[in-house]
């Protein structure tokens, strides 16, 4: 007999009912050292009291009234966004997949207004990960993701990832619209994009006329020590998809992008019905004001570099069970030898949440806001796990 919740998620036998910063409390008592922050969504821990009374202070004063009104809460928030980033216009939406639908949009729209409807192609990479909606699984490709949903949309490229060459053989076909890609891959298993790659893929993009999209939902934010990943190479996209920390666990999502992208998106071409409304805005506007400091983010690249360095500690002592460090920032990953399954849930016997990726690889993705200490005890709980899975 089936559930009452839809079993599709394989789900761990765990029930948080409390989460204070980087810990979570299960039903049976148990505190739970938390570095996979809901897959890189609670930036700032659990219950940051800046992030509770922005909340609680708008959910007494206005929750929503729709998009066919100003919202002020909205407007801050795009207004926030454009001042840190390269964007002029931001769309609020209320998760990265939704993101993901619009960004995909915004190119289609730009070529046709351009009268050139036949370029509506856009190259994604394998590996990706975009959401799960028809649409976004069509662009990643991949039969985990796309088996038994056929047909799927048209109108996508997968490339490998990381062949820069066979990129710039597909931007010269005139069917081409964008380029869509995450800085750093984490569904797929951690792996950043090399900033030479993310600057040629610019530089093909000014050559041949394209719109370059990065996807920057999981590793955007503040999570590899810049506000977005794409800082690190000193490149810019023209539309970019955002989400997870953005609303450091309320459901909120942003298109950001520039006015040449955006020009063809005029009134009626999108909606949201929750899309910018007074809770989240007001939530996402208490984010960036932690996240967007350059000494939090300075905190953030010195903690990195002290996980960074007590994992590969952890991957000498343990070459049996951990192959490498892979990642940027507080976005990182163990590329494991044995099966990365087996660590995640010994993990749970250790009272340590980590977020299995593709590639054999566990993702750690703790709070921005970790302490040196739990950095430490995480490692030690690590190094207990390890020392369970190596054979006799």
């Amino acid at each position: 007999m089936i559930t009452p919740v839809l079993p599709s998620y394989s789900r761990a036998p765990l029930s948080f009912v409390k989460g204070e910063g980087a810990w979570m409390v299960e039903a049976d008592g148990r505190r739970f050292l938390d570095f996979g922050a809901g897959i890189a969504v609670t930036a700032l821990g659990h219950a940051h009291p800046a992030l509770v009374k922005a909340l609680t202070d708008q959910a007494g004063a206005l929750w929503h009234t729709s998009n066919l009104y100003n919202v002020p809460q909205q407007q801050a928030l795009a207004e926030r966004l454009v001042e840190h980033t390269f964007a002029d216009t931001v769309f609020m939406c209320n998760s990265g997949t939704e993101a993901g639908e619009l960004a995909v949009k915004m190119a289609r729209k730009y070529w046709y207004e351009k009268g050139q409807p036949e370029r509506h192609v856009i190259v994604t990479f394998e590996g990706a990960f975009h959401g799960r909606s028809l649409g976004m699984i069509s662009a990643a490709g991949g039969e985990k993701l796309t088996k038994g949903f056929g047909p799927l949309l048209p109108g996508f490229r997968h490339l490998p990832f990381g062949d820069i060459d066979a990129l710039e053989e597909a931007a010269k076909t005139a069917d081409l619209a964008a380029i869509m890609v995450e800085p750093v891959q984490g569904e797929g298993g951690i792996r950043p994009v090399p900033d030479a790659d993310l600057k040629q893929m610019r530089a093909l993009c000014e050559t041949h006329g394209l719109l370059l999209i990065f996807d920057e939902v999981q590793c955007g934010v503040g999570r590899t020590g810049k506000m977005f990943a794409h800082e690190w190479a000193g490149v810019t996209p023209d539309i970019m998809m955002v989400a997870k920390g953005i609303g450091g666990g309320f459901p909120l999502g942003a298109v950001l992008a520039t006015e040449n992208a955006a020009s063809g998106m005029t009134a009626g071409t999108h909606g949201s019905t929750y899309g910018g409304n007074p809770l989240g805005c007001a939530v996402g506007c208490a984010v960036l004001d932690v996240v967007a400091d350059a000494g939090f983010l300075a905190e953030v690249n010195r903690k990195a570099g002290l996980m960074r360095q007590r994992l590969e500690g952890l991957v000498a002592e343990h070459p049996g069970v951990f192959e490498e460090v892979r990642g940027a920032g507080l976005m990182l990953g163990l590329k494991c030898k044995v099966a990365n399954a087996d660590v995640v849930a010994s993990g749970y016997d250790h009272d340590l949440i980590t977020v299995p990726a593709a590639d054999n690889v566990i993702r750690l993705l703790p709070p921005l806001t970790i302490s040196d200490d739990e950095i430490a005890e995480a490692v030690t709980r690590l190094d207990a796990i390890a020392r369970a899975l190596t054979p006799a």
